[in-house]
């Protein structure tokens, strides 16, 4: 055994402390022992210098390790980061609580496998065999997981290294986005609101007219209270439930007058809207108009998409909607808006004065 090595017919103590040489195949072991337990790493080599090498690296991997949680199993350190899901929303704990069911069902020995012995090669099988045929979305869901409890691990000292680092995530297909033009939006509100026999028409139309006039998701919409409203300041207060990031939008020209409409008569705490979505009467309509079928994310796309294309900065843009990347996403989302947007601005680069622009003048 290589708890026993001496010098015999079988192994061989090299030169180097802590290194031998199983002689029937010329393989390498690292012995070293290391915050008072014995660890043992076959080196995969027959080659002295490498074996070298590759026992110095074993020696700093155990450096950044915790002896005493060397046995921890991948199971343990599932249970480990799913106790970190605290402040996520309910809909992400359950996702990543069905991949960890998903793991310790279909991971052999996975509540008494040691996570120092996983490997690269591991973590890609389990990967392909329980992933290889689902769509990019689930398989990055998967890894996500995957990596960030390794990743914890890492952090605890338990493994020096992560086996899924190297694992990248899948690029998605380009989805198709069904945005409807401003015109179809106002038939779609005046649609809802003409469902007179619907004693919650008027709410619901109220509900989709302040989304695309304003800009707002459903999540943002939903969760705002008079408190957040300042007519006389022209402001909203809201924040991106994504990112629990605090943002601030005008309460714009198109959308005042709805605005004050729901602000009459609330109490300071009270929400704007009774209801949390309008989804059915959105459905409901677009149904009856022979629309296609569009979302409440459809409406905030088209917000963005009549921002573009009245010149609005999309730094200015990306503020509106809580981004906080000066306006990369929307430049990368809203691309196909702003081609044709760019061309109408080229064409107001002329040797004289461009029609119905005022000309900026110096202040002196």
């Amino acid at each position: 055994m290589l708890s026993d090595m001496i010098s015999n017919d079988v192994w061989t103590k090299s030169k180097t402390a802590c290194l031998y040489r199983y002689n029937p195949n010329g393989q390498y072991f690292a012995r070293v022992r290391f915050g008072g337990k014995l660890h043992r790493k076959k080196l995969g080599t027959d080659d002295y210098q490498l074996a070298r090498r590759k026992l110095a690296d074993f020696r700093r991997d155990l450096g950044r390790t915790d002896g005493r949680a060397s046995n921890t199993s991948f199971g343990t350190a599932l249970d480990k980061y799913a106790r970190t899901f605290g402040g996520l929303s309910p809909s992400s704990q359950k996702d990543k609580r069905a991949v960890i069911g998903k793991l310790k069902a279909t991971w052999f020995g996975i509540d008494t496998l040691p996570l120092r012995t996983i490997k690269p090669s591991d973590v890609s099988a389990w990967l392909s065999r329980h992933c290889g045929n689902k769509g990019a979305s689930y398989h990055n869901s998967v890894l996500t997981v995957i990596r960030d409890a390794f990743d914890l691990a890492v952090k605890d000292r338990i493994i020096a290294d992560s086996p899924a680092a190297h694992l990248k995530y899948r690029r998605r297909a380009a989805p198709i986005r069904l945005t409807p033009t401003f015109d179809q939006f106002k038939q779609i509100v005046a649609n809802v609101r003409a469902q007179t026999q619907n004693r919650e028409a008027e709410q619901s139309a109220d509900f989709i007219d302040f989304i695309g006039l304003a800009g707002l998701g459903q999540a943002e919409a939903r969760s705002l209270t008079r408190a957040d409203v300042d007519l006389d300041a022209g402001r909203i207060i809201t924040y991106r439930h994504k990112t629990r990031q605090g943002f601030v939008i005008p309460v714009f020209p198109q959308v005042r007058a709805l605005v004050e409409k729901l602000c009459s008569g609330k109490a300071h705490h009270e929400r704007l809207f009774k209801h949390d979505d309008a989804a059915k009467a959105l459905s409901n309509a677009c149904k009856r108009l022979g629309l296609p079928p569009f979302t409440h994310r459809a409406l905030r796309r088209m917000f963005i998409v009549r921002a573009i294309e009245r010149g609005v900065d999309v730094k200015v843009i990306a503020e509106w909607q809580g981004h906080r990347d000066g306006g990369k996403l929307i430049l990368n989302t809203y691309s196909h808006v702003r081609r044709p947007h760019s061309e109408r601005m080229a064409a107001l680069m002329t040797d004289g004065e461009p029609e119905n622009v005022i000309p900026i003048t110096a202040q002196a």
